[in-house]
């Protein structure tokens, strides 16, 4: 079973990105994901002896990103060196390999700057329909604490799909805001009669937020909402300071008909400022689960149907357990899965069903046991 198979490892060998690659490996141990490092030269080299060395020793520092991978255990693909625009040769990259998630560094800022996001960081998130994960400088991957931002839109809900999936493997707490953004307008009579007014907006805005939350399966995780009033891009930035949030995780928005892509007014101010390392996605999901089709061992089917079920795929533990039963209808362990994941998907009848059989199967195994001991003692 795969979630997160495949990450591109964008390494530009600076000092900014020297925790990039512990992040990746982070990753890919937690999700057992394989890794793809890419470095990208530029193209306006013109003296071809510094051409050549320049491209010995990024070469070079590729086998030995690939080296400290391996030994750590992980699978890592043949390593890219490509030349040209970075955010080009990257973007490309990951849709010829399939990647599920591009993973780069912030890029190197000047102390003291308003933006703490590099250029080519913001140009692959602006032109990938991957999705993107930066990592930020001195930043390791400690996740404790996940914030996903929600606006309703297609964007959010997959951000927040993606969200709760992490916060279970991570074993983090989720915050999922919803900012509700109140009018200032000079129009408004009196201020009594703007108030009421945001105090109906929000009122609304709430509502849509609780129905919101119903699509989603938010069971085994340790979670909380928030809904403040306000400008969306400062209630995020002042939420990450406040709850000292490890990941932010958000939606943006897709290409336009105009030749540039754009990001979204807030979800671009946001990462830009922010000081945590973020996940944006666009178009694609960070978790795509996999399944092996061809498992004929019923101990490795078990497992992954409670592994399924500890990431909140309770349909799909289900036709593995239920595989399990074909194999073994005497499974007891495959019984008491399926009672779990039945009561997870609010169905406690089939829960009872499932859980009276297990039960049964092990009276019969205990009577079978004591049977046979007195069969032993009568000499019979």
């Amino acid at each position: 079973m795969k979630l997160l198979d495949k990450i591109l490892l964008a390494h530009d060998f600076s000092k900014s990105s020297h925790n990039v690659v512990s992040s990746a490996i982070e990753l890919a141990k937690i999700f057992q994901s394989s890794i793809t490092p890419i470095h990208v030269l530029p193209d306006d080299i013109m003296n071809e002896k510094v051409r050549s060395f320049l491209n010995e020793t990024a070469l070079a520092k590729l086998e030995e990103t690939a080296n400290l991978i391996k030994s750590e255990g992980l699978t890592v693909m043949k390593p890219l060196l490509m030349v040209g625009s970075p955010y080009e040769a990257i973007t490309r990259a990951a849709i010829d390999t399939n990647a599920n998630l591009i993973l780069l560094g912030s890029g190197e800022t000047q102390k003291g700057d308003t933006f703490r996001l590099g250029t080519t960081a913001e140009r692959i998130i602006q032109k990938s329909e991957k999705p993107v994960f930066v990592i930020k400088e001195g930043v390791l991957l400690n996740v404790h604490h996940i914030l996903c931002p929600v606006d309703f839109s297609e964007a959010s809900k997959r951000a927040l799909k993606n969200a709760i999936t992490m916060a279970r493997r991570f074993k983090s707490e989720l915050t999922i805001l919803s900012v509700c953004e109140v009018s200032k307008s000079s129009w408004f009579p009196s201020e009594d009669d703007m108030e009421t007014e945001n105090d109906s907006k929000c009122k609304h805005h709430k509502e849509n937020f609780e129905a919101f939350l119903k699509e989603f399966n938010l069971s085994d995780i340790t979670w909380t909402k928030e809904t403040p009033r306000g400008n969306p891009s400062e209630k995020i930035l002042s939420t990450v300071s406040r709850k000292m949030i490890d990941l932010l995780i958000m939606g943006t928005a897709g290409r336009t008909g105009l030749n540039r892509m754009l990001m979204g007014s807030v979800t671009e101010k946001v990462i830009r400022e922010v000081p945590c390392s973020f996940l944006t996605l666009k178009s694609e999901d960070v978790i795509t689960l996999q399944l092996e089709t061809h498992i004929r061992d019923i101990e490795q089917l078990h497992k992954t149907a409670m592994k399924l079920i500890e990431d909140g795929f309770y349909e799909e533990a289900i036709g593995h357990l239920k595989a399990c039963l074909t194999i073994n209808d005497m499974h007891v362990p495959a019984y008491k899965g399926l009672a779990k994941a039945y009561t997870k998907l609010n169905q406690p009848e089939k829960a009872k069903m499932y859980k009276m059989n297990a039960t049964d199967i092990m009276d019969k195994i205990w009577y079978q046991k004591i049977e046979e001991e007195v069969r032993k003692l009568r000499g019979s």
